[in-house]
C-alpha cells in the first residue's frame, strides 16, 4: 500500500513537472531563426542585379560605339568642300600684270685706250653727276706717241716755213723775169706739199691727244654706279679681239620704266597718257603712280600681247632697278553683258572633255555647270553665262567630282 502511494506521489510529481515545463516553454521568449541563410539570399540577389547592370551597360556602350562609328564612317565618306559666291562685275575692272623696273638710262663704261688703271674714285652705290671723273688710266705708250707726233709736227712746220720763204722769193724774181715760170711753179708746188704734210701731222697730233683724253673716264650722265669691275693696277686692253671688259656700270634711277606685256584682249585700255598703279612686295600696302608713255603699236604674233612702257618717278630712290613690279591697269567695260557678268577665282574651273565647267552645291549635292568665260584677269576670270549670283561655287574641286555627288560645305 505504501508502494502504491509512493507511485502515486511520483506520478503527481512527474505531472507537475510536465506542467511547469509547459508553462516555462509558453512563458520563455521566442528565439529568432538562424541569420546565415537569409543574408546569403540577400547577397545573391544583389550580385545578380549587379551582374545584370554590368551586362546591360556593356551591351549598351558597344551598341552606342558601333552606332557612332557607323555615323562617323558615313559622315567621313561625304566629301567636304569649300565654297565661295561669285562676285558681280563692276563697270571698270582692273588687270594686274607683272613687270620689272629698269632705269631710264643705263650704260656700261668701257676704256677707249690701253694701259693700266691708275686710280678709281667711286664704288658701287655711289651717286655721281654727269661729267664727274670716275677713274684714271696710265697709258705711257700714248703719251710717248703724242710727244713723237708733236715733234714731227714741229719739224713739218719748220719745213713748211722754209718752203713758204722760197716760194715767195721765186715769185718775186718771176715778176722781174729773173727766173723762169717753170722753176717758180716747182717751188710753189713744193710749198703746197709741205702744207699738206703739216695738216696731216696736226691731224695725227689731234688723234693722239684724243686718245690721251680717254685716259680719264667720266660719267656720261647723272646716276648711280651699279657695278665696278676693275681695280688699281688692272690691265686695260681696249683693242682686245675678245669682248672688252667694262670698267663701271651706271644707271639713272631718278626715273624708272616698266615694260608690260598687255594681253590683246585688254590692249584697248593701254592708252598713252593713262595712269597706272604699281605695287611692290617690298612695300606692302603702298601704291606708286606711273604713266603709260608709249607702246609698240603692234601685237606680238607669238605671245599675242602689246608691249607697253610705264614710267615711274623715283626721285627719292626708294624703288630699286630690277625690282619685280605688279602693274594695275584699269580696263573699261564695253561688253553688252557687263551688268550680268560674274567673277570667280581661277581655281574653281574644271576642264573636262565636254567643255569648261564649275562645280556648285545645290541641295547638298554637287552639280557641274557649263559656263562661258569672258576676260581672264589672272587670278580671277569673268563668267558671262551659265552661273547664278546665288550659286555656291566649289573652290579647288576634285577631278573625280561628278554630278549628284553628296557633299558637305566646310564651315570655315
Amino acid at each position: 500500500m505504501m508502494t502504491e502511494q509512493t507511485d502515486g506521489v511520483m506520478s503527481m510529481s512527474v505531472i507537475e513537472d510536465g506542467k511547469q515545463d509547459q508553462r516555462a516553454k509558453e512563458t520563455a521568449p521566442t528565439q529568432a531563426p538562424p541569420a546565415r541563410p537569409r543574408g546569403f539570399l540577400v547577397l545573391a540577389a544583389i550580385a545578380a542585379v549587379a551582374l545584370f547592370v554590368v551586362i546591360f551597360l556593356g551591351i549598351h556602350s558597344r551598341s552606342a560605339a558601333a552606332s557612332e562609328l557607323g555615323s562617323e564612317t558615313e559622315s567621313s565618306a561625304v566629301p567636304i568642300v569649300s565654297v565661295i559666291q561669285p562676285k558681280s562685275n563692276t563697270s571698270a575692272e582692273e588687270v594686274v600684270l607683272p613687270g620689272n623696273t629698269q632705269p631710264l638710262n643705263d650704260a656700261a663704261i668701257y676704256a677707249r685706250t690701253n694701259g693700266y688703271l691708275k686710280k678709281w674714285y667711286f664704288d658701287i652705290g655711289a651717286h655721281v653727276k654727269q661729267g664727274q671723273l670716275l677713274a684714271v688710266i696710265d697709258s705711257p705708250e700714248v703719251d710717248q706717241q703724242l710727244e713723237q707726233a708733236k715733234s714731227d709736227l714741229k719739224n713739218a712746220q719748220t719745213t713748211e716755213e722754209l718752203a713758204q720763204i722760197t716760194a715767195d722769193r721765186w715769185n718775186g724774181l718771176l715778176k722781174t723775169n729773173s727766173v723762169s715760170k717753170q722753176e717758180t711753179d716747182q717751188y710753189v708746188h713744193e710749198l703746197s706739199a709741205r702744207q699738206a704734210t703739216v695738216a696731216s701731222m696736226k691731224a695725227n697730233v689731234d688723234r693722239i691727244q684724243q686718245l690721251q683724253s680717254f685716259e680719264k673716264v667720266y660719267a656720261p650722265f647723272t646716276g648711280v654706279i651699279t657695278a665696278r669691275n676693275t681695280d688699281i693696277g688692272a690691265l686695260i686692253d681696249a683693242g682686245s679681239a675678245s669682248a672688252p671688259k667694262e670698267l663701271f656700270h651706271i644707271s639713272a634711277t631718278d626715273r624708272l620704266r616698266v615694260y608690260v606685256a598687255v594681253p590683246e584682249v585688254d590692249s584697248r585700255a593701254a592708252e598713252t597718257g593713262a595712269k597706272a598703279t604699281l605695287t611692290f612686295d617690298e612695300f606692302p600696302g603702298e601704291t606708286f603712280e606711273g604713266t603709260i608713255v608709249r607702246d609698240s603699236d603692234s601685237i606680238d604674233p607669238a605671245s599675242r600681247t602689246l608691249n607697253v612702257e610705264v614710267d615711274l618717278n623715283n626721285g627719292n630712290g626708294r624703288v630699286k632697278t630690277g625690282a619685280y613690279a605688279f602693274v594695275h591697269l584699269k580696263m573699261p567695260r564695253v561688253a553688252p553683258t557687263a551688268a550680268e557678268a560674274l567673277v570667280v577665282p581661277a581655281n574653281t574651273l574644271l576642264f573636262r572633255s565636254e567643255g569648261l565647267r564649275v562645280g556648285v552645291v545645290r541641295d547638298g549635292k554637287a552639280a557641274l555647270i557649263p559656263i562661258t568665260i569672258g576676260r581672264d584677269f589672272g587670278s580671277t576670270v569673268e563668267v558671262i553665262a551659265g552661273l547664278r549670283a546665288s550659286d555656291q561655287v566649289i573652290v579647288n574641286p576634285s577631278d573625280s567630282l561628278t554630278n549628284g555627288t553628296e557633299v558637305r560645305v566646310s564651315k570655315q
